[in-house]
């Protein structure tokens, strides 16, 4: 019996390339390598999003992988986590029963707000978690305004 693997995710992103292509269909466009990555990735890692005043924080679930295998870009306001796990090798003397750890090429994308301060984007990487701080640039980080009284 053959295990089918189901990715709703990438169902979903299929099904908007393929409505993307057909009101392209006269446009002679290429494939951006963001389109591709998403097409080529197996799983998406779990993320947590958290906001402060001054920075947004995003952790990633990464279990299994190294540091090596996690790259990070950020480009035209969009952040892109991307890289690949490797699967066990299989033994000949070992059966598996069930394999249930997604393996493969993985892939998050996040489109961050314009006002933050790009330099000060900070990673750090431990015990499979991906920890990642962006700061709010000052414009954007609320002020209180207190109100008087009379």
């Amino acid at each position: 019996m053959t295990l089918v693997r189901i990715n709703p995710v990438k169902q979903i992103w299929n099904t908007e390339k393929e409505i993307r292509d057909w009101f392209n269909l006269f446009n002679d466009k290429f494939a951006t390598e963001s389109e591709s990555e998403i097409e080529n990735s197996v799983w998406s890692p779990a993320t947590d999003i958290v906001e402060y005043d001054d920075k947004f924080v995003l952790h990633l679930d990464l279990p299994g992988i190294s540091k090596e295998d996690v790259k990070i870009k950020f480009a035209n306001n969009q952040l892109i986590i991307n890289g690949e796990r490797k699967s066990i090798p299989e033994e000949k003397k070992a059966t598996f029963h069930r394999v249930e750890r997604s393996n493969g090429k993985y892939y998050r994308a996040f489109n961050l707000p314009e006002k933050i301060v790009e330099d000060q984007i900070k990673a750090e990487f431990k015990d499979g978690m991906l920890t990642i701080e962006i700061q709010k640039a000052e414009e954007v980080q609320p002020k209180e305004i207190e109100v008087k009284v009379n």
